[in-house]
């Protein structure tokens, strides 16, 4: 079956793709750039790209006439406060008009629990979605899901790093609001199992889990797994306002999107009963056992997506392909090389380790201090870390950075700056082989200023880069070589146990 698949490089859709080719369709995966989604080579034969802007309907030509089923996975959550319920609108409509000259038998929307009286902002834009996608020629499908837990949500890092953070939370009142937490899991099953099925058609389903459960209990369930000893203080005196406030600055989100989350915390998402994972033959994970599954891809260093990767995290919408090229006019650089002996592979290894916990091999203080100074003025801070410890991909986010080209075989990391700044910057790491042996390491910031301040900025910062730059590059070479010595014994040592070389 050939199926569209919006969202596709988002936290669901990332999920979905695999498992929609390893049930034997044809995706047609849809995103705003093609540059920030990456395919795995084994699901090449199975999977066409093809970029589409829901808010520019002009290119709502490029999908297929014959198209079978659609997923419709767009959200707009961390736009502007008063302009993400607009924005959604439109692009369900532009989908419907897209969808109306297609083949297409089901449209599938993944939306939120919305029975409440009074619903938040971010609720109601997701019912007011599901009602436009009605209107479509094709049969609904619409499952209304609650809070999400699987390594990389929103809920469940959230969760976590208040958790992890503080032995002792004082908490407002939303922290006794009740729902189901529902494991990525079950999604995928409800998103999956509903293709084309007759009994699905037009209808729409609450999907939750097994237990009704506060965001309190959520806490306190996560710490009993991590066998960590938590307090946690009720006060009515946290107003939504300071509860944002309190988001933003100890968890990894952004300012817009903590007020959004905030506002639909406050409400219950309690799933109305229904037969729906009685029908589709679906055991519902308990909210324990879905935190133990999401820690088993953490520790595996195997976390399919994040909610830290999307452009939420951040607030910002750039195209990752205007980015690539690095600006060499009106520019500022500080450019550093560094001679390394050994083999590039032990370098590449360094670099496409760097930021998270590994942190940036020198004066981790500052850049603690560079994130908290950018969380203080509305920037994303460090606290987005890295989705993976030792592999990174195009479009990923990097504490403060995102990630615009990583290719190995090219030996050249590219980054772009997300925090708060006068102007634009990236900072490059690019490897040039010297012979078998040696290669040369260029690290290069670059830094584009806006005006008189981001001239200021960057001239009041070259000591401190001076400082920081040559001992990033110095460690970044010492790591290497310490890599490339624990490579040559492990070959070694394989020698010694074969006999022989080792193929």
């Amino acid at each position: 079956m050939r199926i569209l698949l919006t969202g596709a490089n988002g936290y669901i859709g990332k999920r979905l793709l695999p498992e929609l080719v390893d049930q034997g369709h044809y995706v047609v995966a849809c995103v705003r750039d093609r540059d920030r989604i990456k395919i795995p080579e084994y699901l090449n034969a199975s999977v066409e790209v093809i970029e589409v802007d829901f808010l520019d309907p002009s290119t709502t030509t490029r999908i297929p006439p014959d198209i079978e089923a659609a997923y419709y996975l767009i959200h707009s959550m961390s736009s502007k406060t008063d302009a993400f319920d607009r924005l959604e609108a439109e692009a369900a409509h532009h989908f419907v008009d897209a969808m109306d000259g297609t083949g297409v038998k089901q449209i599938i929307y993944l939306g939120g629990i919305a029975n409440a009286e009074h619903l938040s902002q971010h609720l109601q834009s997701r019912l007011a979605v599901e009602h436009i996608l009605r209107s479509a020629k094709s049969p609904v499908t619409a499952f209304r899901a609650g809070i999400i837990v699987g390594s990389g949500s929103a809920s469940f890092e959230i969760v976590r790093d208040l958790t992890e953070k503080l032995p002792v939370m004082i908490t407002p009142k939303w922290v006794q609001t009740r729902s189901k937490p529902i494991a990525i899991r079950n999604v995928i099953q409800f998103l999956i199992r509903s293709l084309l099925k007759k009994n699905m058609l037009g209808k729409s389903y609450d999907i939750g889990g097994p237990e009704v459960l506060t965001y309190s209990d959520m806490l306190n369930i996560y710490a009993r797994v991590r066998g960590l000893k938590r307090r946690i203080i009720h006060t009515p005196f946290l107003s939504p306002k300071l509860s944002s406030y309190w988001l933003y600055f100890v968890t990894s989100t952004n300012y817009n999107l903590a007020v959004n989350l905030v506002n639909s915390m406050k409400v219950e998402v309690i799933p109305e009963e229904n037969e729906a994972a009685k029908l589709l033959s679906i055991d519902l994970i308990p909210y324990a056992k879905a935190v133990e599954m999401a820690f088993q891809k953490i520790e595996a260093d195997a976390v399919p997506s994040s909610w830290k990767d999307a452009y939420a995290s951040s607030a910002a919408d750039i195209n990752i392909s205007e980015r690539v090229k690095v600006p060499e006019h009106g520019c500022f650089t500080d450019a550093r090389k560094g001679l390394f002996h050994g083999p590039p592979d032990a370098l590449i290894e360094t670099i496409w380790s760097i930021g998270g916990e590994t942190g940036w091999y020198y004066a981790n203080f500052l850049w603690k201090l560079r994130g908290l100074l950018d969380k203080l003025v509305g920037g994303v801070g460090l606290r987005r870390g890295r989705t993976r410890r030792n592999d990174i991909e195009e479009g990923d986010a990097l504490d403060f950075w995102r990630v615009v080209l990583a290719d190995k075989s090219q030996r050249r990391l590219l980054l772009f700056a997300e925090m708060k700044l006068p102007g634009e910057a990236w900072l490059e790491f690019e490897i040039n082989p010297i012979n078998d042996n040696a290669c040369e390491l260029v690290q290069t910031a670059t830094f584009r200023p806006r005006g008189i301040l981001g001239r200021l900025y960057w001239h009041s910062l070259v000591p401190a880069h001076h400082f920081v730059f040559n001992g990033m590059l110095r460690n970044i070479l010492l790591d290497a070589s310490k890599r490339s010595s624990g490579l040559n014994e492990s070959v070694n040592n394989r020698r010694d146990l074969s006999g022989g070389d080792v193929e």
